[in-house]
């Protein structure tokens, strides 16, 4: 019963915090400053702390499946949230495809960024055997140019130094991962508001999306912090921060049909009876949110 209570309590805070149209108004811009200022960060904190290493717990298990996470979390949740209130199998896997589209997008944006990596990059050998393979480093070594039809991977694989452009995939995938996170679980505050059924299994899912979106935040500023990469996770959380944009607040206004899957909480947040009503209010406070 304590627990319950405490559970309640918690997740009562957190959807008013997210459902607050100032903290989505203005989510996206704290994570730009995050990315602005985050390297700054580097001057000040200890390279000897177990997460400047890349080998860390945190970033082997979760960062590199963040995506997969992201999709187990929030696709559990959006299921669950619609199905519980419409039983209706379309309806849910309609929300379910906001998902595929966000994972497609960026499996899209991988293959591009690798293709961009290996048309404009150089497999290297350092001339000094003092080269770093675990921070990739080689100082004021001089360096032997290989072949510049190597592929990135395949360089990296056999113990080579890879320049080129890059744009770091990590910075995008956090970035989207935390926009979603943001806009999907958003709905809860209203859904709670309107007297919907929340039971423990709806709210520890909610519970879970919530702690997975500050542990994306703080792996951001990990990341910002001990492996600053300036320019490179400043474009890649601007491309994360425009897919957001173009799926958000752009596409999925257009409202529900066979090409679009609808905003957050279209047909899930009232009655049959008012739901043209509701539409109507979201479509005002989305409005609103961008002036």
């Amino acid at each position: 019963m304590f627990l319950n209570s405490v559970l309640v309590v918690i997740t009562d805070l957190a959807a008013g915090l997210l459902g607050n149209a100032s903290f989505r108004r203005h989510f996206h811009l704290l994570l730009s400053a995050l990315l602005l200022f985050g390297p700054l960060l580097n001057l000040w904190v200890s390279h000897y702390s177990v997460f400047a290493k890349r080998t860390h717990f945190l970033y082997r298990v979760f960062l590199r499946s963040g995506w997969g996470w992201t999709c187990i979390f929030v696709g559990s949740f959006v299921f669950v949230l619609s199905f519980s209130v419409r039983r209706s199998l379309t309806l849910s896997l309609r929300h379910l495809s906001r998902l595929a589209v966000a994972g497609g997008l960026w499996l899209g944006f991988r293959k591009l960024l690798c293709l961009l990596e290996n048309a404009t990059g150089s497999c290297y050998e350092p001339l000094s055997s003092t080269f770093d393979l675990a921070s990739g480093t080689n100082g004021d070594q001089p360096l032997l140019l290989l072949r510049e039809d190597e592929t990135k991977e395949a360089c990296v694989r056999s113990g080579m130094l890879w320049r080129g452009y890059e744009v770091s995939e990590d910075a995008l995938l956090l970035c989207l991962c935390c926009l979603l996170l943001a806009e999907e679980t958003a709905v809860f505050g209203p859904y709670l508001s309107l007297g919907g059924p929340s039971g423990g299994p709806l709210r520890i899912l909610f519970l879970f999306c919530i702690l997975l979106l500050s542990l994306w935040v703080f792996l951001l500023l990990c990341l910002l912090a001990y492996f600053p990469q300036f320019p490179t996770q400043l474009l890649g959380g601007a491309l994360g921060c425009l897919s957001w944009r173009v799926l958000y607040q752009g596409w999925y206004r257009l409202g529900p049909s066979w090409y679009c899957p609808g905003r957050p909480g279209v047909g899930v947040l009232s009655t049959q009876s008012n739901q043209d009503e509701t539409s109507e209010a979201l479509c005002e406070t989305n409005a609103n949110e961008i002036n």
